[in-house]
């Protein structure tokens, strides 16, 4: 059985109106009488009339659809991201079309095709950990697809960029554990050109810095896969515990990195925070079940997914071409529990 959806044609036969007559009531034109609007809409809602969405994106020339790229729904920061893009694209009128990267390049490149070709209005991106060519996003932007990037930006196009304050959020996480008597600081990050590693190894070097502690590149190891691939993740913390000099802390720098660290350091049977301390950039909301309770530095990803929604619907609703763009970093939470405990003296 065929579905066959009421249409305005439907609604002016049972009412007596031209089709001309019931579209301009159901917009609400000045052109029609109030009792002529007010018969059609309460006949419209008692049939459960719904405006046609393909005639109305050859109408309007939009879809009313936003394509978000990300590299895993399952990551804490994403899923929260996700929900507060969904949170603002409903009540504005859109749906979100989601796919996933894994963190592959290919993937993301066969993903921006077809979203193009889906005839988003626009994208919201967060790029994978192996995008260092851009050129996908810009030929469609240059041609004029509305694109924000969140979290994981692009700074070669020029266009709105919403993220965490990832400097101070690395500083506020490194000068804590210096604060707790913690001096060999490891930091685990993910590939070395995407922007949350660049700006939040920069945090963490200025809290080394400002509290006279020389920088050891030897502490710093990058999973190029964001912790998403379990065998990197441990290769590197074994690298950590194989130096002369051990460190005695670990700052993990993204969400599944930590909670694969986590998993790592329990199978490599080191305790927390004896024989090291852990603190994670990350959203989980399970940081507290951990054993010991997980010090974190938390995102406001909810915010993040809010702001760049905003901002990619005032650029696809704009009536002229935008070129004046802004750049936000909201501000990051830390969050202090047993898992960077003080070290004790007689360590």
């Amino acid at each position: 059985m065929k579905f066959e959806p009421v249409t305005i044609k439907d609604i002016g036969k049972a009412l007596g109106l031209s089709t001309s007559t019931v579209s301009r009531a159901l917009r609400g034109s000045y052109e029609i009488s109030s009792e002529t609007k007010k018969m059609v809409l309460e006949y419209a809602e008692k049939i459960n009339y719904r405006p046609n969405p393909i005639a109305l994106s050859l109408k309007e020339r939009r879809n009313h659809s936003l394509g978000i790229i990300v590299c895993e729904i399952a990551n804490n920061f994403f899923s929260q991201a996700i929900n507060g893009i969904e949170s603002i694209a409903y009540n504005r009128g859109y749906h979100v079309i989601i796919s996933q990267s894994h963190e592959s390049f290919e993937r993301e490149s066969v993903i921006v095709d077809h979203m193009a070709s889906r005839s988003v209005d626009g994208l919201l991106v967060s790029v994978s950990s192996e995008t260092k060519d851009y050129a996908h996003f810009k030929q469609l932007y240059d041609k004029g697809l509305p694109i924000v990037f969140f979290d994981r930006i692009v700074n070669e196009i020029n266009t709105h960029k919403v993220i965490a304050d990832n400097f101070k959020g690395a500083y506020d996480a490194t000068e804590h554990l210096i604060q707790n008597g913690f001096k060999r600081i490891a930091h685990i990050t993910s590939a070395p050109y995407l922007s949350i590693s660049e700006e939040r190894l920069e945090g963490y070097k200025e809290a080394l810095r400002k509290n006279n502690i020389e920088f050891d590149e030897k502490l710093v190891h990058y999973c190029y896969h964001g912790g998403m691939i379990y065998d990197e993740v441990e290769e590197a913390l074994k690298k950590v515990f194989k130096q002369k000099q051990k460190a005695d802390a670990l700052f993990a720098a993204g969400d599944r990195l930590t909670t694969t660290c986590m998993q790592a350091l329990q199978k490599l049977g080191k305790k927390i925070p004896d024989d090291i301390a852990v603190i994670g950039f990350t959203n989980t909301n399970l940081g507290e079940l951990f054993n010991p309770p997980l010090s974190v530095v938390r995102q406001p990803a909810f915010e993040i997914g809010q702001v760049a929604t905003e901002l990619l619907i005032s650029m696809i609703e704009s009536k002229r071409p935008v070129t004046d763009f802004q750049s936000k970093a909201l501000q990051t939470e830390l969050i202090i529990r047993d898992s960077t405990s003080k070290i004790k003296a007689s360590k």
